[in-house]
């Protein structure tokens, strides 16, 4: 498990992290999102123990991560631009990490090789970007962690690899209760994989919710009216966003569905359905819900 309490990181008078607190179970594919500079690579550096905290505390399994030897065999960090040895190949790779790591698994990392057919004897930084993220990915998933930490690992990968990644993330999960955190600004990839989801914004924790209990929580409703309730009539509903194209109302609403319909049919809709979110969507209505000028974030 690992337990994040008023966490803060900061460059000179810039708070990257600004008392963040979350708790991510063991056996999790735990989902970081957030805005450009909201904290995502600054908090998996302080989870690598990479970054010592400035404030507040990080225990994985009780113990710090930072300048703990014992914890950092037991992580994986793959960074947004993953490191190799100048001129090294995976082979010469594996040979390192064959050292390092106490759980390193042989036979884990030829199954590996071979399913993603990479030239274990060729030079890595003459890979493409997304063969680059296959090798640190064969090589993290062979030194078998209990934490393993994606930055982006999605970016520069073919939809074929990506769907084989999640595949090997799952398997991983069910089979070792592997804890996995990705930050991403993918959110269609993170959708397919998480089972729970942090929003982060300016440093800070703008929530952390189950994904199912997450889109269960908030809708998307399209209603036809012969007569037009306006946002303020509709008082008992927590209405997120509000958009009117004549007599049609798209809005975002949190609440049970049931709950939501009931208020609606008091204004006799001609016609009223309830839409399932992304989980685009779903960020996008909570910032705006915020406060946050969402067009101002995603440029």
């Amino acid at each position: 498990m690992i337990e994040i309490q008023q966490l803060v990181k900061r460059f000179g008078s810039k708070a990257a992290l600004d008392g963040i607190s979350l708790q991510i179970e063991k056996g999790s594919v735990f989902g970081l999102v957030g805005s450009n500079g909201a904290g995502k690579s600054t908090l998996l550096r302080v989870l690598a123990g990479v970054y010592r905290p400035d404030g507040g505390s990080v225990l994985m399994d009780e113990e710090p991560p930072y300048e703990n030897s014992g914890m950092k065999n037991r992580i994986f960090f793959v960074s947004d631009y993953p490191y190799f040895l100048p001129k090294s190949t995976l082979q010469e790779m594996a040979s390192l990490y064959r050292r390092v790591y106490a759980h390193w698994s042989e036979d884990r990392y030829q199954a590996l090789c071979r399913t993603f057919g990479l030239d274990i004897h060729g030079r890595i930084q003459n890979f493409s970007k997304g063969m680059q993220r296959q090798a640190a990915l064969i090589l993290a998933l062979s030194t078998q962690p209990d934490y393993l930490l994606l930055d982006e690992i999605f970016d520069g990968l073919d939809p074929v690899v990506r769907q084989l990644l999640k595949k090997l993330l799952a398997d991983e999960v069910a089979l070792r209760e592997m804890t996995v955190i990705i930050a991403s600004h993918n959110l269609r990839e993170l959708e397919d994989v998480c089972d729970h989801v942090g929003f982060l914004h300016r440093g800070g924790v703008l929530m952390e919710q189950e994904l199912d209990s997450l889109r269960l929580g908030i809708h998307k409703i399209q209603a036809v009216f012969q007569h037009l309730p306006t946002a303020e009539q509709l008082s008992g509903l927590d209405i997120v966003r509000w958009d009117t194209r004549g007599s049609l109302v798209s809005m975002v609403v949190r609440g049970e569905d049931e709950q939501i319909q009931a208020e609606l049919e008091k204004w006799n809709p001609v016609f009223c359905e309830s839409l399932p979110l992304t989980l685009e969507e779903v960020f996008i209505s909570e910032m705006e819900a915020a406060g946050y000028d969402i067009d101002n974030i995603l440029s």
